[in-house]
């Protein structure tokens, strides 16, 4: 037996991302494991009455899991929640969703980001309150884009490297950084205030909240390469849908 298929890994925090049904009573399971990064696992007889490991096996709750073999691709031993937690709230499910398919999409197998991580679970904690949904995400974003190398410097100017100004107007380039501009009237004009709100991580009004999700999502965009995220999909359809009538 090689090195990789007798590791046994105990007890490592990690969360639940996507799962996929496998032969007759299994599954194959995404997990994001803070010293581990994005993995796939085996889980043997899950799907059997009795396995003890549905009401374990959730997304966005915490998770300690114990494995056999390599990171990627090896088999679940057990699974246990450390800890009574608040659930995300049902407003804020797909928020949820969008939040792991990030991870799924833009994340390198066996790549670990403790950050990210960390940043994740926390987010996972606000979205247990919808008052405080959208700067949540908005924080995830930016932070998840700095991790990964993709995050734009809000605070200075491309040009000469000069700091962002309140009271002045500048433009964006999700690929390049941030570019002076004459006028509010400019195309893509954004206000000095706005940068400097977003790159300090205080968007304290829905204003600043609005910029942040225009710049976060271009970059986002850019960074996704025309790869559609099926949350976001999912939610403009739940939208669209007329409001049952009353009666």
């Amino acid at each position: 037996m090689s090195q990789a298929r007798g590791r046994r890994v105990e007890l490592q925090p990690a969360y639940l991302l996507h799962q996929r049904d496998w032969r007759d009573s299994s599954r194959i399971i995404e997990f994001y494991a803070r010293d581990y990064g994005r993995i796939a696992l085996f889980a043997k007889g899950v799907r059997r009455p009795g396995s003890g490991l549905g009401s374990v096996l959730r997304p966005f709750v915490p998770i300690l899991l114990t494995w056999q073999g390599s990171g990627d691709g090896g088999t679940l031993i057990a699974a246990e929640t450390p800890q009574v937690v608040s659930p995300v709230a049902p407003a804020c499910i797909m928020s949820g969703f969008y939040l792991n398919e990030l991870l799924m999409k833009l994340l390198g197998r066996e790549d670990p980001h403790p950050d990210i991580f960390e940043s994740y679970a926390a987010t996972l904690t606000r979205l247990t309150d919808p008052v405080s949904e959208r700067a949540a995400l908005r924080l995830f974003e930016k932070r998840f884009l700095d991790a990964l190398g993709f995050g734009v410097d809000y605070a200075h100017c491309l040009e000469d490297g000069d700091g962002v100004v309140s009271g002045r107007y500048y433009r964006v380039d999700p690929a390049r950084g941030v570019v002076s501009v004459v006028s509010a009237q400019a195309s893509g004009a954004v206000a000095g205030d706005d940068l400097l709100a977003l790159a300090a991580e205080l968007l304290v009004d829905d204003a600043q909240l609005a910029v942040a999700r225009r710049l976060l999502g271009a970059t986002l965009e850019a960074v996704l390469d025309g790869r559609e995220l099926n949350s976001r999909r999912v939610a403009r359809a739940v939208k669209a849908r007329p409001a049952p009538m009353e009666g």
